[in-house]
């Protein structure tokens, strides 16, 4: 059993340590996972770009390859949209691109039921390139919505697909007060499902406790609610200590 709450920062260390193929002929993709999170945690793109050399093509293809894959693009693409454009336009196609196979690995194994995590993470990397392209925004985001729709059906209850749309209606240019109150609920209800999660058994995909956290932090910090922010933040932390972000909103509400 997972305790609710777990400290992941040596693990992350001890996996952001780890050379280049040191997993060997059967892939370990929990420590996969953990070496993503920890780049997009500490920010450090040459991380990311490192998982990406061990997540390259290869004749045993297979849809957790490809799902990782996607999410080190999806992980590169938010660190990177702000500083080379058109490079985070290059890793959303790919995280696109990848999600797509993995999906189409997953049907053609009648393994449909498991794509709710790759649909949903095709669905935000659709909404970061309709947000870097203008020109290819109406295909971009109606097909977002198609792939989010489609995970919510086979996984109404998956802590990432919750979290995944919760983050879409945030994210929006022009959202109004309803859409903020309805990404609140979200992120709380996405905060509820990582947290039974964290109860069951060990599995991969298991990220996105810490960011569900940040973004009900962010929620709570715009309706001006700081002690719930704060709150919000702590219990992040708690799962990842290494998160930059989430340090910088504790610092913010802390120096008042």
């Amino acid at each position: 059993m997972r305790p609710m709450l777990v400290n992941t920062s040596h693990l992350a260390i001890a996996v952001a340590l780890l050379p280049l193929g040191a997993w060997g002929a059967e892939t370990n993709w929990l420590d996969v996972e953990s070496r993503i999170q920890y780049g997009y945690y500490t920010e450090d793109p040459r991380a990311l770009a490192g998982v990406m050399e061990l997540l390259a093509p290869s004749e045993s293809d297979s849809a957790s390859r490809r799902y990782y894959a996607g999410l080190a693009n999806y992980r590169l693409t938010q660190l990177g949209a702000a500083r080379d454009k058109g490079r985070a336009k290059e890793t959303a196609d790919a995280c696109v691109d990848n999600l797509d196979a993995a999906v189409k690995i997953q049907k053609a194994k009648n393994l449909e039921q498991e794509s709710a995590d790759a649909l949903a993470l095709e669905s935000a990397c659709l909404d970061l390139l309709a947000g870097l392209e203008a020109w290819r925004a109406p295909f971009a985001a109606s097909r977002s919505g198609s792939q989010i729709e489609k995970a919510r059906h086979l996984g109404p209850g998956n802590p990432r697909v919750l979290l995944l749309d919760a983050v879409e209606v945030y994210e929006r240019p022009k959202s109004s007060a309803a859409d903020a109150d309805r990404a609140l609920q979200g992120f709380k209800r996405a905060a509820a499902a990582f947290e039974a999660e964290r109860r069951e058994t060990e599995h991969t995909p298991g990220w996105g406790a810490a960011e569900a956290y940040v973004y009900l932090a962010k929620c709570q910090l715009d309706r001006g609610a700081t002690l719930e922010a704060r709150d919000a933040l702590e219990r992040a932390l708690l799962i990842a200590p290494e998160f930059a972000e989430a340090r910088r909103l504790m610092k913010k509400i802390t120096s008042g």
